[in-house]
């Protein structure tokens, strides 16, 4: 008896002794959101025995390496992918749909930020005339703020608007983007403030762009090395304006004069040099990670979506643009470590899509890849109307795979709306280079739990989208032959790097099946605050401590 109640002490003892050696987790004092715009997965893998060991390779080797993360719905733009990855849901809950799509109230054409609402701030232009309000949900950065009673500090910043406005919602102290053109400006909205801080003002007043404009793009290594990508002189890929050839060197000096000069910066990698230079620039000028409450910083790299829509997945332009942005993310984890502190921060690495090889290339090889002629498209989709209805007025619009359905026209002719749609979806499937077609009707009322049916339910919206929604073929753009662009829900659009590191975060990796829309409550449940309020993203558990 008395060996049984000394054995039952014991465990106790040795249990509570076990409970109280944890070391809870702190919460990180900033947490980085890095999106890089057009990063397929495989650029990790491609390039793996390239990049320094400060870089990508050290947030794999010491962070969570997600390596079957997809995006879960169609379209597969910039807009869409900021706005799903931190909302945690996707278009049929936030409502960013495209980065532009035809409002079917106004009837027209919109673009995802603008806000006439707000003025510029940073100079006389039009540029800064945004906001967020397109935006149906809160964000992971609005969740932070709520959660601390709008004490910590959240800030978004990119060259392009969308990506540096969208990640951080409708609650942030800020966002920044680059006004190029001859202004040379980083800039913001009157949403957010009415004068620019003395800092944002000091960084423009050093006019870095500048010299990073009076040089030349060599590639970083000889180029006979870069054995990973095509020829450098190749029919596949677009040219710079004032360059006969897409070779290097290119002469950023002399080319900026007929590439809108500061423009320039956008499609070369130092537009994600320059990028780093402002997200230090924030980190220092804000004071991020030094208060007791949490801050939290969207950082977007716009450049190597340029350069890829220009040059294509296997140029030799995309392949040392990734070099250099190794190089250039090496730095700012540097920068993190002595700024903030290596034990301070959490950040997450990702991608807002990806994108198709050059589908003339593809071609070439004689892998099956198309071009489709919205011309043509649209003239085909008449021709049906008139056949069956008598009218070729009964479609008002044809854009983003979608057709939008003239409904009082439709109605005064004694027709029903669904009725057309159907007959539309039913016969698009006639057009080559169109593969599947569906109507709002069946995606409202018919659930689709999986394959690139259910990617199109998850982008549809059914206040926004249209009436009518088409899936092309495999690699088919309507695109120019050269150069690449993305937007489907193939998997070479939809397979992007997801990487956790930081303060929380396990060592591993993981070749299960996660999507984009569960990074943001995995972020939330490490800082232990409530997820973006249309999440539908879960928590992924094997990334995050004990």
């Amino acid at each position: 008896m008395k060996s049984a109640i000394f054995y039952f002490f014991t465990t106790i003892l040795l249990f509570s002794n076990c409970k109280f050696s944890e070391t809870p987790v702190k919460k990180p004092k900033l947490v980085i959101g890095i999106v890089i715009d057009q990063m397929r997965y495989d650029y990790l893998t491609r390039f793996a025995d390239r990049y320094s060991k400060d870089g990508f390779n050290r947030i794999l080797k010491n962070g969570f390496s997600l390596e079957n993360a997809h995006y879960n719905f169609i379209p597969t733009y910039t807009a869409v992918g900021h706005a799903s990855i931190y909302a945690g849901t996707s278009p049929n809950n936030h409502g960013i749909i495209s980065n532009n799509w035809y409002d079917k109230v106004l009837k027209k054409s919109i673009y995802c930020v603008d806000d006439a609402n707000y003025k510029t701030i940073g100079n006389d232009g039009i540029v800064g005339q945004k906001s967020p309000h397109r935006l149906y949900t809160t964000t992971v950065a609005d969740q932070l703020q709520l959660a601390q009673n709008m004490q910590g500090k959240t800030i978004g910043i990119a060259i392009k608007d969308r990506s540096a406005i969208l990640p951080v919602g409708h609650t942030a102290n800020a966002a920044y983007w680059y006004d190029a053109g001859n202004k040379n400006q980083w800039i913001t909205s009157s949403f957010y403030m009415e004068e620019l801080p003395d800092w944002v003002k000091a960084f423009n007043s050093n006019n870095k762009a500048d010299a990073y404009l009076n040089e030349t793009w060599e590639t970083l290594y000889d180029i006979k090395t870069y054995s990973q990508s095509r020829a450098d002189n190749n029919i596949y890929e677009n040219n710079l304006n004032g360059q006969e050839k897409p070779v290097f060197p290119k002469n950023l000096e002399k080319l900026r004069v007929q590439n809108d000069n500061f423009s320039l910066i956008k499609t070369i990698p130092a537009g994600n040099t320059y990028t780093v230079d402002f997200a230090k620039a924030v980190i220092k000028g804000e004071q991020l990670g030094k208060s007791e409450f949490t801050d939290f910083l969207a950082v977007s790299f716009s450049s190597t979506d340029y350069v890829g829509h220009r040059y294509g997945v296997a140029s030799v332009e995309t392949e040392d643009t990734y070099l250099r942005l190794d190089k250039d993310l090496a730095h700012f984890f540097n920068f993190l470590d002595t700024e903030v502190g290596k034990e301070n921060y959490t950040l997450f690495l990702t991608a807002d899509h990806a994108a198709v090889h050059v589908p003339s290339y593809l071609q070439s090889l004689k892998i099956p890849a198309h071009y489709i002629s919205t011309a043509k498209l649209k003239k085909f989709l008449s021709d049906i109307t008139q056949k069956y209805f008598n009218s070729k007025e009964l479609i008002e619009n044809v854009s983003n795979y979608q057709i939008f359905l003239n409904q009082e026209k439709i109605e005064a002719l004694g027709f029903n709306k669904n009725t057309v749609a159907q007959r539309l979806a039913d016969e698009v499937l006639s057009f080559d280079k169109i593969y599947k077609a569906v109507t709002a009707e069946t995606l409202q009322t018919t659930n689709f739990t999986e394959g690139i049916m259910h990617s199109l339910q998850q982008g549809y919206n059914p206040k926004f989208s249209g009436d009518v929604l088409m899936i092309p073929y495999p690699a088919t753009l309507n695109y120019s032959r050269k150069g690449t662009s993305h937007g489907s829900g193939y998997s070479y659009d939809t397979h992007v790097p997801v990487i956790f590191y930081g303060n929380g975060i396990k060592k591993g990796a993981s070749k299960k099946t996660y999507k984009i829309i569960d990074i943001a409550p995995t972020i939330s449940n490490l800082l232990k605050i409530e997820a973006p309020n249309g999440t539908s993203g879960k928590i992924i558990e094997e990334v995050l401590k004990k």
